[in-house]
């Protein structure tokens, strides 16, 4: 093939992965570990990028503590603790962390990031309850208390599961979560002992429509947490993986982030200037949303993949001229 040809579907490619970067969402997944390491993370973090297109979403993910400093936060739109166990963060990790939340950075849990940073007031609020014990792995019935969220609008009203069915130290709900999933109790063997009251019915999973791991002056993002996801098996279920992208695509929808508030302080810059509109693309108000209204809104896919097609099109017929006219 003559080296123009090259040339051609190389300079395609640049194009096809900056519009790509520039329509989307950015979101940080951070699986670091001091303490128990779930062997599904690796497994976890592909299913989500491959996941990542059909939400509108670019996942990166890092176990270096160094990159949470503010120049690399402000570049996401939400961070995700997957798995996260023990002190994950020095000082100015979690300084960093605090200052994006402060600044409308959004946050999304899940499963044992429930057992990490426990000294760390702020990041326990943002949780929303810190993770206590849990019977042996088993099957189990959770109960879908709230089906409108996106996180479990999907899901039937009795879900049965093969899981870890976690306890927690604290109600989340004392932080204003709302639960949308409960572990059915009778549906498993739980010897206990258990020592705190985490409320009823059983959180199991649930969301904040303001963080509350926020400063008093901060502007607060969305907050989502679930404890499921301990099995590799977990991470090839259909069912699960929309329980969980349904989660991030809420939390998304904070408008506090770059990705639907092109006003906001962090998140992808280049998604918010290429448009400010919703993923039901209706416009937006540069106000943070604080109802939960949206909830059956979905990210779609961005608006230039149209132009994006076109344009791919016409590149690759001139290739194909410029092949006929060099032969």
């Amino acid at each position: 093939m003559h080296p123009l040809c090259y040339l051609l579907g190389l300079l395609s490619f640049f194009v096809f992965y900056s519009l790509a970067q520039q329509g989307s969402a950015r979101i940080l997944i951070y699986s670091a570990t001091k303490g128990f390491r779930h062997d599904s993370i690796p497994t976890a973090i592909q299913a989500l990028k491959m996941k990542g297109s059909s939400i509108n979403v670019v996942f990166d993910n890092t176990e270096d503590e160094t990159q949470f400093n503010g120049q690399v936060l402000a570049q996401y739109d939400a961070l995700l603790f997957l798995d996260t166990t023990g002190q994950v963060l020095d000082d100015s990790g979690t300084a960093a962390l605090q200052n994006y939340l402060n600044l409308g950075g959004n946050f999304v849990g899940v499963h044992a990031a429930s057992d990490c940073l426990n000294s760390t007031t702020f990041y326990g609020q943002e949780l929303g309850a810190y993770f206590d014990y849990h019977p042996a792995l088993q099957n189990a019935t959770v109960d879908v208390i709230d089906s409108s969220h996106p996180s479990t609008s999907m899901l039937p009203a009795e879900w049965h599961v093969q899981d870890e069915m976690y306890n927690f130290k604290s109600d989340p709900r004392a932080n204003g979560a709302i639960v949308v999933l409960s572990a059915n109790e009778s549906s498993y063997n739980d010897p206990g002992p258990r020592l705190y009251n985490q409320g009823t019915p059983h959180p199991t999973a649930w969301y904040q429509d303001h963080g509350a791991g926020v400063q008093s002056n901060g502007t607060a993002g969305r907050s989502f947490y679930t404890s499921l996801g301990h099995l590799n098996e977990t991470w090839q279920d259909e069912l699960f993986l929309a329980h969980v992208t349904g989660g991030i695509t809420w939390t998304l929808l904070s408008n506090t982030t770059r990705a639907f508030n092109k006003s906001a302080l962090v998140g992808n810059a280049q998604s918010s200037s290429q448009s400010s509109t919703t993923p039901s693309g209706t416009s937006v108000s540069s106000k943070p949303t604080s109802s939960s209204s949206d909830v059956h809104q979905q990210l779609k896919p961005f608006d230039s993949r149209v132009t994006l097609s076109v344009f791919l099109a016409t590149v690759f017929w001139y290739a194909y001229i410029c092949l006929q006219d060099l032969v």
